[in-house]
């Protein structure tokens, strides 16, 4: 396979994690008109408590799912009693979440330390395709994999399902939900946990591929906020399509000018904004 090919795969795979990372993001601000600037400390959160759970179970699927699980519980905490005594208003709301960041990053300190430390990979997920010049390790395939069962789910829930539908009602219709019996606030709680269990997702799955230390919810923070705004700032099915464009783009990049990496998703993020402020996706409506 020749280089370009490779790094096309290996874009995409990143891709992936960024769409992962930045679709949690997206479903809560989307749906709830909510910034959580701490999400990129969730995304953290489920990056450790999935490393621990796997360290002490050795069943790196518990460790995925724990992850997930436990940064859902810790989002429903926050919506209710942080971010729900603020509804309506913004700026405090922001502010809560910024005030999150820097709780949850010294709580890991505590716990975990300040050092470095490398997640491994399960046995069958540490091997690569022999592609003659080149390799392609199986963790990036299953990177792919993850992104593209949770884009299926979660565009299946929100557009397919009765409890989607309540979901999207009961942010764009709320009185009326009301009036048929429907407890909104317990659906704003459910949609917050959700998005913060992809942020755990992303992160239990970012793990291995990436080294774990206490900034890296502020350092990945900034790379879901591009996706989100070239997606389309609520759009959940632009944030895939951004994510793909932003990893592929920084694999080449990165390959033929590594100092341009990470400036190269801010230029994609301009050129967006430029030519298609509302997002790549955008028809006038969230997807």
């Amino acid at each position: 396979m020749s280089t370009i090919l490779i790094l096309i795969v290996y874009g995409i795979s990143l891709g992936m994690l960024y769409f992962l990372l930045a679709s949690g993001l997206s479903l809560i601000f989307g749906l709830m008109n909510v910034l959580n600037l701490a999400h990129g400390s969730l995304f953290m959160w489920g990056a450790y408590l999935s490393f621990t759970i796997y360290k002490y179970t050795n069943s790196f699927i518990l460790g995925l799912l724990g992850g997930a699980v436990i940064v859902a519980i810790l989002g429903a905490i926050f919506e209710k009693f942080l971010i729900k005594p603020l509804k309506g208003k913004h700026m405090y709301q922001l502010l809560m979440t910024f005030g999150l960041i820097y709780i949850l990053d010294e709580i890991v300190k505590m716990v975990w330390g300040t050092k470095v430390m490398v997640a491994p990979k399960p046995d069958w997920l540490n091997g690569s395709i022999d592609l003659g010049s080149n390799v392609l390790p199986y963790y990036r395939l299953f990177i792919i994999i993850a992104g593209i069962i949770v884009f299926i789910g979660v565009t299946l829930l929100l557009k397919k399902t009765k409890l989607g539908m309540i979901i999207r009602a009961g942010i764009e219709r709320p009185h009326m939900v009301r009036a048929i019996g429907i407890n909104v606030d317990k659906v704003f709680t459910f949609t917050f946990a959700l998005g913060a269990a992809m942020a755990g997702l992303g992160g239990a799955v970012a793990a291995p591929f990436l080294s774990l230390y206490p900034t890296i919810g502020v350092e990945q923070i900034f790379y879901a906020l591009i996706v989100v705004v070239i997606g389309g700032i609520g759009n959940f099915s632009g944030s895939i399509a951004a994510g793909l464009l932003v990893g592929i783009v920084q694999s080449i990049i990165g390959y033929f000018v590594p100092e341009l990496y990470m400036l190269s998703a801010i230029l994609i993020m301009i050129v967006t904004l430029i030519a298609k402020p509302a997002g790549l996706l955008s028809k006038g409506a969230k997807a």
